[in-house]
């Protein structure tokens, strides 16, 4: 009786795994998504669109980078060694659109921070921003940038250190070549900081979980003069 009690056990558990798998709509009911993975999705789905992929023709090749979107009349916050010294700037919006760029704004002082302009009639939507003074080391972040070329690619962290001597917020969320001037978000989907390098002791392009962002309340009032005196010129 035990034996036969087992088997008819044995016999209902594979009827209900075969009908899993015929059933692949029912299957993803038995899967519930997280609330750090909602966390992402919707942080992702939020500051998508205001992302942009740079890429600048320079003397020394093309250089590769990222882009965040300050203002709805083509105004876009980067890193200035993405496009210093630019014989031209190309700019591909989330819908695949692609424009060409011009520095409209530098901010000095070795902040390694920049402005750059398209003109669209594209509807564009500006980043919000965070407040880099109150974040803490152990807290979650995500990235999104266009490593390598991979246009639109999020990657999640934590901050690991803040440099106060240096200024930078270090974070083990991955970083590579393509993503410098990308944000750097708390999970509201808000800008904390701009991506601007990674530490690569070995002359290895790679992350090896060691990047760093200037702080965003660095580019704050950079921004704020760039977007009033663009608003004074368009009277």
């Amino acid at each position: 009786m035990l034996k036969t009690h087992i088997t008819k056990k044995l016999l209902v558990i594979l009827v209900v795994f075969s009908f899993i798998n015929v059933n692949p709509i029912l299957a993803e009911n038995f899967y519930e998504i997280s609330n750090e993975e909602k966390i992402n999705i919707s942080v992702y789905e939020k500051i998508t669109p205001s992302i942009v992929s740079i890429e600048a023709n320079t003397r020394e090749g093309v250089s590769s980078g990222t882009g965040c979107i300050v203002d709805p009349s083509g105004l876009i916050l980067t890193s200035l060694h993405v496009v210093k010294n630019a014989g031209s700037i190309e700019v591909t919006t989330q819908s695949g659109a692609v424009y060409q760029a011009v520095i409209w704004s530098i901010l000095k002082n070795n902040n390694d921070l920049a402005i750059i302009k398209i003109k669209t009639n594209e509807k564009l939507s500006a980043v919000s921003f965070g407040d880099s003074e109150t974040i803490k080391v152990g807290q979650r972040v995500l990235t999104i940038g266009n490593p390598f070329g991979f246009r639109g690619t999020l990657t999640t962290g934590i901050v690991s250190r803040i440099d106060y001597t240096r200024n930078r917020i270090q974070t083990d969320a991955a970083i590579n070549p393509g993503c410098s001037g990308g944000p750097l978000l708390n999970i509201k989907g808000e800008v904390i900081g701009i991506n601007q390098s990674i530490y690569n002791p070995d002359n290895n392009r790679s992350n090896i979980g060691i990047g760093f962002a200037i702080p965003i309340n660095e580019a704050k009032k950079f921004v704020k003069v760039t977007l009033e005196k663009t608003r004074m010129s368009l009277k």
